[in-house]
């Protein structure tokens, strides 16, 4: 019986790919023993133990970022991290260690090392995060979401994605997913969505002022589901044809009514757009160290979507280039064939099987 050792957590672009590993790996072998690492404070205190699985607790250590007291601190801090994860290792017998980033990588790639047991690193990002760039050096297999991702020694496996999204028909769900949303199953729909908190900036482009651009979509022959976050205060205004949700709990049902989607541009959600072939328009959140731009690279690259700059996106841009692009069959077609090209649905069995190739060589 094999013991699986993942590490990762601190935000859901970790937490859901490691789970869906986990459930592919339990699906297939369920008397392995499947394990979590992870921090108490981190999204995977609460959503790993609710799927099943045994959370093991690390300290969160970040790394720091100026020479200050945190500093100062940190070497014992994560030698102390270090030894944690080597005693759950040597307890529980681990086989291999799967990283996806997050606080509870960087230890568990160093204890993982000092007790000789063989390492996996999977980076969901196109720009890699430190804990992974450190693994990355010593690990046995290095699996990444989006070519060109800068790992040593790296291979793109793809996004492991949930089963949800992996199984999802979008055509035998449309009718459905009309009448969940009170739209049309017979009109084109544009989805717009900006992730669970939303996104401000396709909310005024879309939503808010007298020159939102929801009207020009509605005229041009199709329909809006505009999923505007928990936190805004877009109002609704009952039209025909545009349907306005603050938070959506079923996706798998917007994307099966989807027919072309306006977003930002996060690892899971350009792999779970790419999977399922749907052209789009990417809008990266300008906060950060530039990864969404670069996660959407490949598919702007293949002709499946097209990038607009967050300060450049107004409503007026939507008319002058979303809006025409809709009234554009020929050339949606064209991006609706390479998006069916550039994405894939078997991100967790291509990972595995790189666990699997480790895990025989260690035999």
């Amino acid at each position: 019986m094999t013991t699986y050792l993942l590490a990762g957590g601190g935000t859901a672009g970790h937490v859901n790919p490691l789970l869906a590993v986990a459930d592919a790996l339990r699906a297939r072998e369920p008397e392995a023993e499947v394990l979590v690492l992870g921090t108490a404070e981190g999204l995977e205190a609460r959503l790993v133990p609710a799927r099943g699985y045994e959370l093991l607790i690390v300290d969160k250590v970040p790394f720091p970022r100026r020479p200050d007291r945190a500093a100062a601190a940190f070497p014992g801090r994560f030698r102390r991290a270090v030894a944690q994860v080597r005693g759950h290792i040597e307890r529980h017998g681990v086989d291999v260690v799967v990283g996806f980033g997050g606080y509870a990588s960087a230890p568990a790639y160093v204890a993982a090392r000092r007790a000789r047991v063989p390492i996996i690193v999977h980076e969901a990002n196109a720009r890699p995060g430190l804990a992974n760039v450190l693994g990355a050096r010593v690990a046995a297999g290095v699996g990444v979401a989006f070519p060109g991702t800068p790992l040593r020694r790296s291979h793109v496996v793809g996004m492991p994605l949930r089963r949800e999204i992996v199984e999802l028909d979008r055509d035998a769900l449309r009718s459905e997913a009309a009448e969940h949303f009170g739209l049309d199953p017979d009109r084109p729909t544009l989805l717009v969505f900006g992730g669970s908190l939303g996104a401000q900036r396709l909310n005024e482009a879309f939503g808010e002022g007298h020159d939102a651009a929801w009207r020009d979509v509605v005229d041009a022959g199709w329909q809006l589901l505009h999923v505007t976050g928990e936190r805004s205060t877009l109002e609704d205004p009952g039209a025909d044809g545009y349907a306005v949700r603050r938070y959506v709990d079923r996706m798998d049902l917007a994307f099966s009514l989807a027919d072309f989607i306006v977003s930002r541009s996060g690892a899971a959600t350009v792999s779970e757009i790419s999977a399922l072939g749907i052209p789009a328009v990417y809008v990266p959140y300008a906060v950060g160290n530039g990864e969404q731009a670069l996660n959407a690279a490949s598919s702007v690259e293949a002709g499946a979507a097209i990038l607009i700059a967050d300060g450049e996106f107004t409503g007026d841009r939507v008319r002058t280039e979303v809006v025409p692009l809709l009234a554009d069959s020929e050339r949606r077609d064209a991006m609706h064939a390479a998006a069916a090209h550039v994405g894939t649905r078997s991100g967790s069995e291509n990972l595995i099987a790189m666990i699997d190739h480790v895990v025989a060589e260690r035999a």
